[in-house]
């Protein structure tokens, strides 16, 4: 009886040894296979995470795309921003420099005063028999010239308002005996020049400039009223505040001065006069 063989046994387990050790090593092969796509996902994923973690720190340039403004518009706009806050610190330091005389010719309805000069007003003897007329003398001259007064936070709040109009009213005084001496005439010539004192309402007067007066020299008698130098003859004011100054703030006697000092701004009289006429006929003496 023929015996196996025994080559072909042992050899069919060395393929049987060969096939298991082919798909052992397929098992770890495979597995490295898998270590290395799984590799590459890890890869993918830190990729993706590193980029996560970047969008939370936004570059200046997306910064700037997403704001949609750019940072020299930001920088230029911070520039404007100091720029109105040094303009705004400029406009406040010109009000705190203006003086009490400037900031009161300033005011609406004050356009007929002229600037009294501080050498004129700090001479006692322009102001001689002035403290007998208004109230709160002292306060009211200190206001004037801005001078702290180290008594002003002695007075109440009522007061203080007293001290005001008794300084506006010192200064009304003042300012009557100003514009009679050499330099008020001078100043009134530039303001009268440019029609600060408005023009005669009269149509034949053609817009003659006009100038300020009063009916009486004593205060608080009459308003200011504005005289013609061509129709010699007074008008109110036009302007409903100026029509409140009082008239003794410029007196009587000051537009004549003043046309006798200048005597070349004085204007013809006028040549024409109204008629009155119905249906183009000229009433007759008895009828007017």
């Amino acid at each position: 009886m023929a015996q196996p063989d025994s080559s072909r046994g042992g050899g069919s387990k060395d393929a049987r040894g060969y096939r298991e050790r082919d798909v052992a090593g397929g098992a770890v092969g495979g597995g490295a296979g898998m270590d290395a796509h799984t590799g590459k996902k890890r890869g993918d994923e830190m990729t993706m995470a590193q980029g996560q973690s970047s969008k939370g720190s936004i570059n200046p340039r997306d910064k700037e795309r997403l704001s949609g403004v750019p940072p020299s518009s930001q920088q230029a706009q911070a520039g404007q921003g100091k720029d109105s806050d040094s303009e705004e610190s400029d406009v406040s330091d010109s009000e705190d420099d203006t003086s009490w005389i400037t900031w009161f010719c300033s005011l609406k309805g004050n356009e007929f005063f002229c600037e009294v000069d501080d050498e004129y007003i700090q001479d006692d003897f322009n102001l001689s028999g002035l403290s007998s007329q208004v109230p709160y003398y002292d306060y009211a001259l200190d206001l004037i010239l801005d001078v702290e007064s180290p008594t002003d936070d002695i007075l109440t709040e009522e007061q203080h308002e007293m001290v005001e109009s008794a300084a506006e009213m010192l200064y009304g005084l003042i300012h009557v005996r100003y514009i009679l001496t050499t330099r008020g005439l001078s100043t009134m010539l530039d303001k009268f020049k440019n029609v600060d004192f408005g023009r005669c309402p009269r149509v034949f007067c053609s817009g003659q400039p006009c100038l300020p007066m009063g009916q009486s020299d004593i205060p608080r008698t009459s308003t200011v009223k504005i005289y013609c130098p061509k129709c010699e003859d007074i008008y109110y004011p036009r302007s409903k505040y100026q029509g409140n100054i009082d008239g003794a703030y410029f007196g009587t006697t000051f537009p004549h001065l003043f046309l006798m000092t200048y005597p070349y701004v004085k204007p013809a009289k006028p040549t024409q006069s109204y008629v009155p006429r119905v249906f183009g006929f000229r009433l007759h003496s008895s009828a007017k």
